[in-house]
């Protein structure tokens, strides 16, 4: 009988493998999952960085204890500051590692009906609702579903919740663009000017003067 030995356990062997490759190292590792001797010249070019699709502790802790962290998805900012943070900072500082990398991804729609907007992603989005992971992720931010952890409202709205994500510890955004409301060609065009505004702004969304 063969005893597997978990998610968990099966990416820390990854890591084992993947992370001294990308930094020019040899490895000679034999997981009960991943073997592997081999080496890796990236030439001219800095090592790129590991971070993982992490949202269950165990996954966390090797987002920021091995990897250079984690890129979440259906995170709204009260699962992000009281599980993704603690649980990724911890495991950071444990390994004497830098601060890790927090990429946090949301469904978004710059309009002036959100009702019509939570609608339109509630029904486009309700398979995450369903599934356990992600569903365990809603209930820690006390929501019932993906909209209401989607990014919704005017211009000055969806600014302010995402100047929320990077209070709760964000370092940076993915915008799923999900146009909606009345007028859904006009909403796609406020919202990727919006994003594409925010994004060429020099200062930190940490900065919130």
């Amino acid at each position: 009988m063969r005893i597997g030995i978990g998610v968990g356990g099966n990416m820390r062997e990854y890591l084992a493998v993947l992370v001294p490759l990308l930094k020019g190292e040899s490895v000679n590792s034999r997981g009960e999952v991943h073997r592997a001797s081999a080496s890796l010249e990236l030439t001219g070019v800095p090592a790129p960085a590991v971070i993982l699709a992490a949202l269950a502790p165990k996954m966390l802790d090797l987002a920021g204890g091995i990897a250079d962290g984690t890129l979440t998805w259906m995170v709204g900012p009260r699962a992000l500051e009281t599980h993704v943070m603690p649980h990724i900072s911890k495991a950071a500082q444990r390994a004497g590692r830098p601060a890790p990398r927090v990429c946090v991804a949301l469904p978004v729609c710059v309009t002036d009906d959100p009702a019509a907007a939570r609608r339109v992603i509630a029904e486009r989005f309700k398979r995450y609702g369903q599934l356990v992971n992600y569903r365990r992720v809603l209930d820690i931010g006390g929501a019932a579903g993906p909209a209401d952890v989607a990014i919704i409202g005017n211009e000055a709205d969806v600014e302010s919740q995402i100047r929320g994500l990077a209070a709760a510890g964000a370092t940076e955004f993915f915008a799923a663009v999900t146009p909606a409301g009345p007028d859904p060609a006009a909403s796609d065009v406020r919202t990727r000017a919006l994003m594409k505004a925010l994004a060429a702004r020099p200062r930190s969304y940490n900065d919130t003067r």
